[in-house]
This record gives structure tokens, C-alpha cells and sequence, in this order.
């Protein structure tokens, strides 16, 4: 018999640890957007780990700016920033207050809200591919930059929230270069996925247009 997920919200501790603790103990866990059909709810099923100013691939490696400010504040926070002049890609802020690392949000299952789903994603031949990638995962649950500096942890009314759900066992966890990260930081194992999972999205190397969070 498969096990209730737990709705309880993460607490913000969960998220103040370094990024690299927090990032695979996301998978499982469920994050939640209210929309005004409804709340659409999405299963993380991968995720990418940036280290902020350790991390060369991170867009908060040379400091703070208006873009990436809200990654340099408190943790459990939503980071959303516009790449290639098309995309929302989608971040929980970790660690401690001004350390700016970030999780990406690439990939997760839709288990509620499919039909409000579908209609952000036209073009998914079926219900894995609705957030297989983390600018699929934005468009399906309606994120853009409207939504950035959004507390994740905040009780009451909240357009996004992350719940307990089922953490991922330890040993479906596996790990492995992030996505079309190049220089140093292409070396870091930092993207974290459950194994054989059909909405993890397909791993392809670095092309150069440009740091992501």
C-alpha cells in the first residue's frame, strides 16, 4: 500500500542548510501553486544545486545585483528569473541570510491540477512531459518574475508553497553533471535526480549562451 504524502509545509529551517544538503532532500517533496482555477500541485523529481559565490555557475558567483537579489536574503524564498528572452526558470533560495546559493527546479510530476496544467502546455504529448525541464516546469505551474522574492515558508494565503510530501529514498537518488554548465563549475555532480523517473528531463552539455542560476 503506497503511503499518504505528507502535506505539512517545510519549515524555513529545512531550507537554512548549505545548498548542497538541501538540494537532493527536495526530491519527493511537493510544491504547491495557487492559481485562480486552482491549486496545481508538482512531485520534484530533479533538481540542481548553485553554490553562489563558490560556484562559477551560479548567477550570484560576482555579487549582487537587481536580478539576483532576493538569492542574497533569507532562505525558503522563490528566486524566478527570464532566460533567453523566453523562459521563467524557478529556484528555492538556501543557506543562511546573504550566502545566495539556490536550488533549480527542473523537473517534477504533476499529481493535482493536471487539466490547469495542460492548458499552460499545449504542446506536452502527455502528462510526464508537462514539467520535464525547468522552463516546462515554470510555464505549467504559471511562475514568472511576478513571483520572485515569494516566501515559500510564509503561513496563511501564499501563491507557492513546498510541502513535506515523500522524500525520495536515499538509494533512488542519483547525482551527475548539471545542465549545460561549462568552466569550472561543468565539473560539480550537482544535479540530482530520482532514478527512473519519466518526467526527469534528458541531460545535455554546455552551449554557450550564458550562466544559469
Amino acid at each position: 500500500m503506497i503511503a499518504t504524502p505528507d502535506r505539512t509545509p517545510l519549515p524555513r529551517a529545512f531550507f537554512d542548510r548549505p545548498v548542497l544538503e538541501v538540494a537532493p532532500d527536495l526530491l519527493g517533496r511537493l510544491l504547491v501553486r495557487t492559481t485562480p482555477e486552482g491549486p496545481i500541485t508538482l512531485r520534484l523529481t530533479e533538481v540542481e544545486a548553485y553554490d553562489g559565490p563558490n560556484d562559477p555557475g551560479s548567477h550570484a558567483f560576482r555579487g549582487p545585483t537587481a536580478r539576483n537579489s532576493v538569492m542574497f536574503g533569507p532562505p525558503g524564498h522563490v528566486y524566478v528569473y527570464f532566460t533567453y528572452g523566453m523562459w521563467h526558470c524557478m529556484n528555492l533560495v538556501c543557506g543562511p541570510d546573504g550566502t545566495a546559493s539556490a536550488v533549480l527546479l527542473r523537473a517534477g510530476e504533476i499529481v493535482e491540477g493536471a487539466e490547469s496544467a495542460r492548458k499552460r502546455r499545449l504542446s506536452a504529448r502527455n502528462d510526464k512531459e508537462l514539467a520535464k525541464g525547468p522552463a516546462r516546469l515554470a510555464t505549467a505551474l504559471d511562475v514568472d518574475r511576478a513571483l520572485d522574492g515569494t516566501d515559500a515558508c510564509a503561513t496563511g494565503d501564499t501563491p507557492l508553497r513546498i510541502l513535506t510530501g515523500t522524500p525520495a529514498p536515499s538509494d533512488q537518488v542519483r547525482s551527475g553533471p548539471r545542465t549545460g554548465v561549462s568552466g569550472d563549475g561543468s565539473v560539480h555532480p550537482w544535479r540530482y535526480w530520482v532514478a527512473n523517473d519519466p518526467t526527469v528531463s534528458p541531460y545535455r552539455a554546455h552551449a554557450p549562451r550564458g550562466r544559469r542560476s
